[in-house]
């Protein structure tokens, strides 16, 4: 099963501040964590990708900065913020309770 649309629209904010949290990053190398991590199953489109770390750089999630990469190239480095560790702790947080009642849903074994 590959995942898509509504399955992640929400939660690509919080799997780029848990990636971030971990140790700065480059897109494309926070891209292919995300496709190593979901066996593939998951990959954002470039574009998908660069809107939200506009977003969360501008909510004050994430800050960026260059650094050299190959071939005398620059590459665009993003760390989160303390905020942004705030607000991934509550995304979290969040998702344990969203989880439990979702389960009691999809996954009930016995009728109403």
């Amino acid at each position: 099963m590959e995942l898509f649309g509504d399955l992640l629209r929400g939660h690509t904010d919080s799997i780029i501040l848990s990636i971030l949290e971990k140790e700065d990053s480059y897109g494309y190398e926070i891209n292919s964590t995300i496709s190593k991590i979901s066996d593939g199953k998951m990959l954002l489109t470039e574009a998908t990708l660069y809107q939200a770390f506009r977003r969360i750089e501008k909510a004050g999630y994430i800050t960026s900065y260059w650094r050299d990469g190959l071939n005398q190239t620059k590459r665009r480095y993003y760390s989160i913020t303390d905020l942004g560790k705030k607000v991934l702790k509550e995304k979290q947080e969040e998702w344990v309770e969203i989880k439990k009642i979702i389960d009691k849903f999809l996954l009930k074994k016995d009728s109403v």
